[in-house]
């Protein structure tokens, strides 16, 4: 009932060059999405005003929002057909 273990250190195989590529590439996609995550949460001030506040397109959002919704010609045509039953 004695039985013996091996307490040897298992065998590694060596990193083949696949492993190597793939172990670097994991590291710099890491690097490359922290990175991505800090440049959205700390605020860079490189224009004192962001483009969506400028006083140029207000003008033209404002015109936009003016014009009158005309009904399509297709339902004045129905409208009138049915008065002439």
């Amino acid at each position: 009932m004695a039985t013996e273990f091996d307490l040897s250190p298992p065998e590694i195989p060596e990193p083949t060059l696949f492993d190597n590529i793939l172990r670097y590439g994991l590291f710099l996609g890491a690097i490359f999405q922290i990175i991505c995550i800090l440049s959205i949460l700390l605020p860079s001030s490189k224009s004192p005003e962001p483009e969506w506040d400028q006083p140029e397109s207000k003008p033209l959002d404002v015109a936009k929002k003016q014009k009158p919704i005309t009904p399509s010609s297709g339902k004045k045509a129905k409208k009138e057909s049915k008065k002439k039953r």
